[in-house]
């Protein structure tokens, strides 16, 4: 077995990230970017897309999330290593496959740090303050890389701090419309209402379980901290699942209570859905809700970033990234060069883009990061490696490779039109970084 001192050391002698996450660390890490700021504007528009009955959708979005996380919790295990989702396509497919889902999840994870960035400079902050959009940008992202930098247990810390936060914020929620229910006020058939003009019940569903499935979206990022885990084979399935589980009747109960509370039409034209239930329940000034919903943009945006900066490095140690990215600080045992590259394009992103363009392309990328990662568990079954490591029933990686294809089948046109240039460039320079591979230095 090999020693502490050699898992924190390369073969060339370089240090690598200490272990110092433990299972109640990863746990809030997982349910912190789960229930992160999509929750808090995704409401309405399942709403408008699947009728009254938000609770569906959000509870199918769930089961399938499960399925990939299946796939997550055994590679995870068996490859502890920062690169996460790209090091098992690497592992399982080559160099393309490998560098194309890199692309595809860092690319994802710099664009939402984008958007998150944005959306905390927006109507949340404006409730307390005026500010110009780009000085705000700059100085929220520059904190978030400093944490960053600072360290792992530190930033672990102010998650844990936040997701305490932003899920007492969402069973306020579940808490009003539980005493709105009580008291007489709430519409029960709603709970019953699927589809809508535009879509069948079965349609409506399928709809809205994409928009759902966004809310789940961050569970993939904890695999790029397992390395950084004391006992992987042993943390990860209990938080990983844990924490799917808990979020999961988290979403189910706000949906209960935003489809009880708030008349349909009303809750799917609101940017702030559930800043709607806390209006019409009374009793909570609307303000608090304001600072809750910036505690969850700020700890969605830390722990995206702490992933982008992880999937760099654990990229550029597999040769498909420029080396500069695995630099660590000495003490800290942070990837600098990779925070500060990955924080300055979702600068970029932000002062270029809006929430909403931002933000249209994560689900399709994600769908291919998880396709071929439930593509990735059954390849290499034939991999058998030394330590102990949780292991799927290989049903789960097949129902989780076509759940994904049937979500990627109600991705609309828009989508895909902005998001296929970004899988062309991605294409490209995986081609470059596979021919680099196989050509002799």
């Amino acid at each position: 077995m090999p020693t502490q001192n050699a898992l924190e050391a390369t073969s060339s002698g370089n240090p690598t990230l200490r272990r110092a996450v433990t299972t109640t660390g990863l746990f809030l890490f997982i349910l912190g970017d789960v229930l992160g700021a999509g929750v808090y504007v995704l409401a309405g528009k399942i709403a408008g897309t699947a009728g009254g009955a938000v609770w569906v959708p959000l509870v199918v979005a769930l089961l399938l999330a499960l399925l990939t996380a299946a796939s997550y919790a055994e590679l995870a295990t068996k490859y502890p290593r920062a690169g996460g989702s790209s090091h098992y396509a690497t592992r399982a497919f080559g160099p393309f496959v490998g560098f194309l889902v890199g692309f595809c999840m860092l690319a994802a994870g710099i664009v939402s740090v984008g958007a998150l960035a944005l959306g905390f400079a927006g109507d949340y902050l404006a409730a307390f303050v005026t500010l110009p959009t780009v000085g705000v940008v700059v100085v929220f992202l520059a904190l978030l890389a400093a944490l960053n930098a600072r360290g792992i247990s530190e930033s672990m810390g102010a998650n844990a701090v936040a997701t305490i936060i932003e899920v007492g914020g969402l069973v306020l929620i579940v808490i009003l419309g539980i005493v709105v229910i009580a008291r007489g006020d709430g519409d029960l058939s709603r709970l019953t209402q699927l589809g809508t003009a535009e879509h069948s019940p079965i349609s409506a569903v399928l709809a809205g379980s994409v928009l759902a499935f966004y809310a789940y979206a961050g569970f993939e990022t904890s695999a790029n901290v397992a390395e950084e885990t004391k006992d992987p084979a042993r943390s990860y399935p209990r938080a990983l699942f844990g924490a799917l589980v808990v979020a999961g009747l988290v979403y189910a109960g706000v949906g209960i209570a935003a489809s009880a509370i708030v008349p349909t039409d009303q809750l799917a034209s609101s940017s702030a859905p559930l800043l709607e239930i806390v209006k019409a329940a009374g009793g909570i000034p609307p303000v608090l809700f304001s600072v809750i919903a910036l505690v969850a943009v700020a700890n969605g945006a830390l722990l995206t970033g702490i992933m982008s900066s992880r999937l760099a490095y654990g990229m550029a140690r597999d040769g498909l990234l420029p080396s500069a990215l695995q630099r660590v600080l000495p003490q800290r045992r942070t990837p600098w060069v990779a925070i500060l590259a990955t924080t300055a394009l979702s600068l970029l992103l932000a002062l270029t883009g809006t929430i909403e363009v931002l933000a249209s392309t994560m689900v399709l990328l994600l769908l291919v990061v998880f396709s071929a990662v439930n593509l990735a568990v059954l390849v290499l079954r034939r991999d058998e490696v030394s330590q102990r490591h949780f292991r799927a029933p290989v049903v789960l990686p097949v129902l989780g490779l076509l759940s994904c294809l049937l979500l990627a089948t109600r991705v609309d046109a828009e989508t895909w039109r902005y998001g296929l240039p970004f899988l062309a460039v991605g294409a490209l320079l995986a081609g470059i970084a596979a021919w680099r591979r196989r050509t002799p230095a």
